[in-house]
């Protein structure tokens, strides 16, 4: 029996189906582009709502849909989804049996499928058949997700997307929309062409992720501050990329040792491990995941509030989409990166192609422009939009590392003057990696006979491999020095501002993170937390009992809603983002009595007057205010009642660092004294390293007293000195 569809408008489906009564972003444009029968290449974040832009053609056409993607987990997800809201779907994979295979084509040819998922190797492979077999359906829309894969350009190629360039030879008549998460300006380009659609119009969403809050760490501790922020995050889903499958396993051990349960995932793994892994993941059986960057690709969860990278990505096209699995439901997320100058080493290696030259030196200038990124000074995410050719003109974006720290310049002119002198003596010929050396006195045979000889040689040894990366680099943003392609390789130039530097005597300045100021989180609805659970334990109960995902039930977003407005009536629930007639159906009697319950207890009435058609406004987190400040009072305060540091920093959910930062300004007002926080007998040895070493850097002090002090104590002590 075929599928008895009435035309309906794009908004109309929207609201019957997927529960929303506007549009996002360029959605509507897109599909009423596509409506029309154009072709069209789609570029938007994940998490922007991609799939809507041809699962609501899809409703209105009157034909089937293919949708070409490359993992199976991902279109199980996708599926799922989509009959859980009343939407036929289903897919043809090699993980079913010959008899699943045979009852899913008999529903295509019923007409009771409106949109079918294959993988690209289906759609080109055994001769031809399956191509010559949909010439004998009504196609009316061709889908191809993760459509970078087409391009040499983009992050992730894949040889059997090319063959996709039949669709269009094939079905000359038939719409293509091709969708990518992340794809830059010469990818884009590349993508209309290989798959035949070169007069493709392209559609391009802005790159911004407002709710994700981006930081780059170096990584010195990593996993003791990995295990500082799952404390702070209690409950919430995350996924920890590593670069090895051994350190996956040995982080995801530690971290279960260590109270947190956690679970490895890589291509190592039997496909059932792997498969029970997703799953658990997706039924939040187990919250966080520690994988390689295998995992992801095949997971659509609206809820993981965090993505870290233990190791550096190979691409900043990579990192954004791996960043990007986070928050999608348009909720905080953060994505954390721990970098380091070994990773980009590493990484080098795994970059060059055997007989592909031109293809080794694309993802070396990726992976040289993703290591520019790590140690920029700059706004985060100012850099990645800007990757992606969109303009970002905020000063302060409030939610990334560089934004949110306190920074300082020092003079650094010595620094700058050993560098620009290894650049010169070694005759403007090397790149970063072997100047680093030189400067650091290495003993590798690598290093030059001659260039072992030169006055710089050694003399930058007391600096860390990492830190003068960092120095390289600014001093390159800072037009100190100029960096130069050669074929795979780059070196390093003078330029005219170095000269002044050299043999001027010009002063250098370079920045030093001082403080983190911690952003601060607004509750944009105002939604009631006690009921928020409530209904989050309902929502499990359901998932559990039908065996889905509880996201696949209601999302967070749509419990906030229900928290905030407390519908009162089927009426009401209507309005409730993510509430279509499906829903309402399935779902809506058990939600609406927990709501009503909860406020006839508490005596509290219903808000939906206050409900706003379409999308709710968000607001951006903020930034805390500098100076004497209400917070460093509160720091002082419980202080002053006895709490050790420790303590005050896990009651405030603030780093250590900052409650430190905090009391050290109250040293340096009078208003603590220096032994309330340092023993008496310890202040001489630091005192002695500031005078040796300098107070413009903590980290060469601490290194100079070793173990026994810490980084507060120094601190502490800098503020003593500095108060006379």
């Amino acid at each position: 029996m075929g599928i008895n569809f009435i035309f309906m408008s794009p908004k109309d489906v929207l609201k019957k189906y997927f529960g929303y009564e506007v549009f996002r972003d360029t959605q509507e444009k897109i599909i009423d582009f596509v409506l029309k029968g154009n072709d069209a290449v789609v570029v938007m974040p994940t998490g922007g709502g991609k799939s809507v832009c041809f699962q609501v053609p899809a409703m209105i056409f009157p034909g089937i849909t293919i949708v070409i993607s490359p993992l199976i987990a991902l279109m199980k997800d996708q599926v799922d989804g989509l009959n859980a809201i009343g939407i036929p779907a289903t897919t043809l994979n090699s993980s079913m049996s010959n008899d699943e295979q045979r009852i899913i084509i008999n529903r295509i040819q019923n007409n009771e499928i409106k949109l079918l998922y294959i993988a690209p190797e289906r759609l080109t492979g055994d001769g031809g058949r399956f191509l010559n077999y949909l010439q004998q359906l009504p196609v009316c829309l061709f889908a191809i997700d993760e459509a970078h894969c087409v391009s040499m350009w983009g992050h992730d190629f894949r040889p059997e997307y090319l063959q996709m360039a039949l669709l269009k030879k094939t079905f000359p008549n038939v719409p293509i929309i091709a969708l990518t998460a992340s794809a830059d300006k010469i990818t884009r380009a590349d993508i209309a062409e290989k798959l035949g659609i070169p007069d493709a119009k392209i559609f391009i969403s802005s790159f911004n992720r407002p709710n994700i809050h981006y930081f780059i760490e170096r990584k010195k501790n990593a996993y003791g501050e990995i295990l500082e922020y799952l404390e702070k995050h209690k409950n919430v889903s995350g996924i920890i990329y590593a670069l090895s499958r051994k350190s996956t396993e040995t982080l995801a051990e530690n971290l279960t040792e260590d109270g947190f349960p956690a679970a490895c995932y890589h291509a190592g793994l039997d496909a059932a491990t792997r498969a029970k892994v997703q799953e658990d993941f997706k039924k939040d059986k187990v919250k966080i995941i520690v994988a390689t960057i295998a995992f992801g690709m095949g997971i659509d969860k609206p809820d993981v509030r965090f993505v870290m990278h233990y190791n550096v990505p190979k691409n900043i096209e990579s990192y954004y989409q791996e960043t990007g699995r986070a928050g999608r439901d348009g909720l905080h997320s953060d994505a954390i990166l721990y970098y380091s100058y070994g990773d980009i080493t590493v990484l080098k290696n795994f970059a060059s192609i055997e007989n592909n030259p031109q293809q080794s030196d694309i993802l070396l200038k990726k992976l040289d422009k993703m290591a520019s990124f790590c140690s920029a000074n700059q706004c985060r995410r100012k850099m990645l939009m800007e990757y992606f050719n969109e303009e970002y003109t905020e000063n302060n974006c409030g939610s990334c590392d560089y934004c949110l720290s306190k920074r300082e310049t020092f003079d650094a002119t010595v620094i700058a003057q050993k560098a620009l002198s290894a650049v010169l003596r070694t005759e403007e010929r090397f790149g970063i990696n072997y100047l680093i050396d030189v400067l650091r006195g290495s003993k590798s045979e690598k290093i030059w006979k001659q260039h072992k000889e030169i006055k710089t040689y050694g003399i930058g040894a007391d600096i860390s491999k990492e830190l003068w990366n960092v120095y390289f680099k600014e001093l390159i943003d800072q037009q100190y020095l100029k960096r130069i392609e050669d074929g795979n390789f780059s070196h390093l130039v003078l330029t005219e501002k170095s000269k002044d530097v050299l043999y001027r005597n010009e002063k250098v300045y370079l920045t030093q993170q001082e403080e983190r100021i911690e952003a601060v989180e607004e509750n944009v609805l105002g939604f009631d937390k006690e009921l928020f659970e409530q209904l989050r334990f309902v929502r499990t109960e359901l998932a559990a009992k039908e065996g889905v995902p509880p996201y696949l039930i209601l999302g967070d977003v749509s419990l906030q809603e229900l928290s905030t407005f407390l519908p009162q009536n089927t009426s009401d629930l209507e309005k409730i983002s993510g509430f279509g007639e499906i829903k309402i159906e399935k779902y809506g009697s058990q939600f609406l009595n927990i709501v009503k319950g909860y406020c006839e207890i508490n005596r509290l009435h219903s808000k939906m007057d206050q409900k706003r058609s379409g999308k709710q406004k968000k607001v951006l987190s903020k930034i805390k205010p500098t100076g004497p400040s209400d917070t460093k009072k509160q720091t002082l305060y419980l202080f002053r009642a006895g709490k050790t540091i420790t303590d005050i920093a896990a009651e405030r959910s603030l780093a250590i660092t900052t409650i430190e930062g905090h009391l050290s300004e109250f040293i340096l007002s009078g208003e603590i004294k220096v032994t309330e926080i340092v023993e008496e007998n310890k202040i001489p040895a630091i005192k002695l390293a500031i005078k040796n070493v300098g107070d413009q850097k903590l980290t060469p002090i601490k290194e100079f007293l070793g173990e026994n002090y810490s980084f507060g104590e120094i601190r502490a002590v800098i503020a003593e000195m500095k108060r006379g």
